[in-house]
């Protein structure tokens, strides 16, 4: 059995750790390419899982249920060969790719204000929706899975932030971040205490996993998309309220943040975040100006720009991975390596191999 869980606890949890941890994702889509490159199938011809493939040290296994106050709703309105446009059960409208990974196009939202929010969407959060929990048996299996392999394990799901933004839409979200705060209190209110609901009894019936991660994307590039101020009065109160829940169980938590999140560091530790991930270096992060500004209050997953694993130069590869891993080393980092983004089609089957062998020479403290 691997040593996962004993690094990864340690890294989470300011304890001594024997090496840096190992993680990544590769889009799905990914994956099936690098079938073609002679990644390893399984007896039915499906794509090995990752993790086991590569020995990552941390393995997603669900945690995630229906939040959007009309359960169930995912309605099509349009669809072509490479794209569908679908109505969700916040009422917004959102185009997806359907043959690639993406982050889907706003198109239309109902909820463009508080009295919408609380005739037709409020009403259906208050009460206890067991058809919500549907991945209760699934995600059981899945954490025994991980369990037995010895991986370090993690429940994960969006939270109040990307809530808003797949409910309001940014305009009238932004709008109402100035112009109604008690509006985006009262959203998260409510979705704190619907969060903790159904995360206690996915806990206590699926079992309970060695950590959570909570993904909230609070920038873009080289900028947050809103003042830390703001964040620090309407938001992160209630990221404080959750992690304490969280922590409860005695479980530590990983707030997940593309884009340029610097400015919110210190709102971050703040509320107790044990890890933060991924560090996104072309939206303007630095991982070793991060690990400098927060010391050993936060471990750090993720950070290494996933463009140097897109550009075939095995030379470049070796060279920033080695950078990296010295430099956090040299700042007393507590670091699970990994990239700044999800692995796409980019990357080459083996160049990711070769940085995995890369990272193994030089992952002991």
């Amino acid at each position: 059995m691997r040593d996962s869980k004993i690094v990864v606890d340690a890294l989470l949890r300011k304890k001594p750790a024997p090496r840096m941890g190992l993680v990544d994702f590769p889009w799905g889509y990914t994956v099936k390419e690098w079938v073609k490159q002679g990644y390893p199938v399984d007896e039915q011809g499906n794509p090995v899982d990752p993790t086991e493939h590569f020995q990552f040290d941390i393995k997603g296994c669900g945690g995630w249920f229906d939040w959007q106050p009309k359960r169930g709703v995912s309605d099509i309105i349009e669809e072509t060969h490479d794209w569908k446009l679908v109505r969700n059960g916040a009422g917004a409208v959102m185009r997806w790719w359907k043959n690639k990974a993406g982050t889907p196009e706003h198109v239309d939202f109902t909820m463009t204000s508080r009295a919408v929010w609380e005739k037709e969407y409020r009403p259906l959060l208050l009460t206890l929706d067991r058809e919500r929990l549907k991945e209760v048996d699934e995600t059981r299996k899945r954490l025994a899975k991980a369990n037995e392999v010895g991986c370090w394990t993690y429940y994960g799901h969006q939270f109040i932030w990307e809530n808003m933004r797949a409910s309001m839409g940014d305009v009238t979200m932004f709008m109402a971040l100035i112009e109604d705060p008690e509006w985006i209190h009262d959203f998260c209110r409510v979705y704190t205490d619907f969060y903790k609901t159904y995360f206690r009894i996915m806990i206590e019936e699926s079992g309970k996993p060695d950590s959570i991660w909570l993904h909230e994307d609070l920038g873009y590039r080289d900028r947050l998309f809103c003042s830390p101020q703001t964040l620090e009065e309407l938001i992160f109160p209630y990221y404080k309220e959750m992690v304490d829940f969280f922590h409860s169980y005695d479980l530590p938590v990983v707030l997940h943040s593309c884009g340029f999140v610097e400015p919110a560091l210190d709102l971050i530790v703040k509320a107790g975040f044990d890890g933060l991930n991924p560090m996104e270096v072309k939206a303007g992060c630095d991982i070793f100006r991060i690990a400098e500004k927060t010391g050993d209050k936060l471990a750090f997953i993720g950070g290494l720009d996933a463009r140097i694993l897109e550009s075939g130069d095995r030379s470049l590869i070796k060279r920033e991975i080695v950078r990296l891993l010295q430099g956090m080393k040299e700042r007393g980092a507590r670091y699970v390596y990994g990239s700044d983004h999800s692995l796409s089609t980019l990357v080459p089957y083996r160049d990711f191999q070769y940085a995995v062998e890369v990272y193994r020479e030089n992952m002991m403290y």
